[in-house]
C-alpha cells in the first residue's frame, strides 16, 4: 500500500510539473531538456559547428537541444543502452557504455576527430539501496570522465550528472586535476528532493 501511495504521489507531481508541461508544449522528449538549456544559457557550452558526444541520451531531449544549437555544421553522437527514436542530425548508438564495444563504436563515429564537448546524463537503474546506487552512479561518472580525457580536444568541456554522497568529493578533486575550472550546477529543472548535481569541467588540460 505504501508503495502504491508513493507512486500515486509521484505521478500527481509529475503530471502537474511545470517542466513536464513545458516539454510537451515545446516538443522536447523530457523535462531534462531544461536542465541542459539552463546550464547552456549560463555557461555557453554549446556553439554552432561543435562535435558533441551525448552519453545516456535516451529518450533524447539533450540530443534535441544539442542538435538545435550545433546545427548542421556540427556533429552529435548519442549513446544509450535503451532504444531512442531517431533525431535529425544525431547519430545514435544503442550500446552499454560499460562495455568496450560501446567505446569502440563511439570512436569509430568520431573517425579520428576529437570532441568539443562530452555530456553525460547517465544514471543507473535505482534499487533504492543508497550505498549501492551511489557506487553505480559514480562508476558511470568515472567512465564518462575517462572517455572525455581520451576523446576531448584540449580546451574541451565535460558536463556530467553526479549524486551527492560517498565518493563525490574525490570525483570532484579528479575533475579539478583534469580541467582548468570545475563548476557545480543544480538547474531549476532538477527536482528539489533529488541529490543530483551537474559538474561542468571547462577547459580540458
Amino acid at each position: 500500500m505504501k508503495r502504491a501511495k508513493t507512486s500515486k504521489a509521484w505521478m500527481k507531481e509529475h503530471v502537474n510539473d511545470f517542466f513536464v508541461k513545458q516539454a510537451k508544449k515545446e516538443g522536447y522528449r523530457s523535462r531534462a531538456a531544461y536542465k541542459l538549456l539552463e546550464i547552456d544559457e549560463r555557461d555557453r557550452i554549446l556553439k554552432p559547428g561543435q562535435i558533441v558526444v551525448d552519453l545516456g541520451a535516451a529518450p533524447g531531449s539533450w540530443s534535441q537541444v544539442v542538435s538545435q544549437k550545433v546545427g548542421y555544421t556540427g556533429k552529435v553522437i548519442a549513446l544509450d543502452i535503451l532504444e531512442m527514436t531517431p533525431l535529425p542530425n544525431v547519430i545514435f548508438i544503442q550500446s552499454d557504455f560499460r562495455e568496450e564495444q560501446a567505446i569502440l563504436k563511439l570512436k569509430n563515429h568520431l573517425n579520428g576527430q576529437t570532441a568539443n564537448l562530452v555530456i553525460s546524463d547517465m544514471a543507473p537503474n535505482m534499487s533504492g539501496i543508497a550505498v549501492s546506487d551511489q557506487a553505480k552512479s559514480m562508476y558511470l561518472a568515472e567512465l564518462a570522465l575517462t572517455f572525455s580525457m581520451e576523446q576531448l580536444n584540449y580546451g574541451g568541456n565535460f558536463l556530467v550528472k553526479v549524486f551527492q554522497g560517498r565518493d563525490f568529493d574525490s570525483f570532484l578533486r579528479e575533475m579539478r586535476i583534469n580541467f582548468q575550472s570545475v563548476l557545480i550546477r543544480k538547474p531549476k529543472a532538477s527536482r528539489d528532493r533529488s541529490n543530483e548535481l551537474y559538474l561542468l569541467g571547462l577547459g580540458r588540460k
